[in-house]
């Protein structure tokens, strides 16, 4: 298909093929939900700087699963957790809970009691933008 002006149209599917290329050539992979835990929600994960990871811990009212490789620790939080939600670099938010390039899956280093593998998306938002020194999204002002 041409467009009127003479350039060609590229559809929807080849697109996100082409995005899709943009990432790199490791296979990405999922971090997986533990055997007998259930996501109802879905899940998606938010990755921090392994530095990071330790000082998020204690400030968090519950600790979902959380995995680590040698650069990040993974938090597995509810799908569409960035809704409505700017997370703070250097974080990295992670939809379906993919983990790209990464040559294995991260290993999982904490397992909440329960059957829920969720951290509470807006207490590790806080504390994100608490160790990183951001303001959070609804406290910063309003530019006309």
């Amino acid at each position: 298909m041409r467009a009127a002006s003479g350039g060609q149209v590229l559809s929807l599917d080849t697109l996100v093929r082409l995005k899709r290329g943009l990432h790199g050539s490791g296979r990405p992979r999922r971090l997986p939900v533990p055997e007998g835990m259930t996501a109802p929600l879905g899940c998606d994960a938010v990755a921090v700087p392994a530095c990071l990871g330790p000082l998020l811990m204690p400030r968090l009212p519950r600790v979902g699963c959380v995995y680590a490789d040698e650069a990040h620790w993974w938090w597995l939080v509810p799908s569409d957790s960035d809704y409505a939600l700017e997370w703070p670099a250097p974080a990295l938010y992670a939809a379906g809970a993919v983990v790209p390039d990464a040559p294995a899956v991260p290993g999982l280093i904490h397992k909440p009691d329960g059957t829920l593998p969720y951290t509470p998306p807006i207490p590790l938002y806080l504390a994100l933008c608490r160790v990183t020194g951001t303001t959070p999204t609804w406290s910063r002002p309003v530019i006309a």
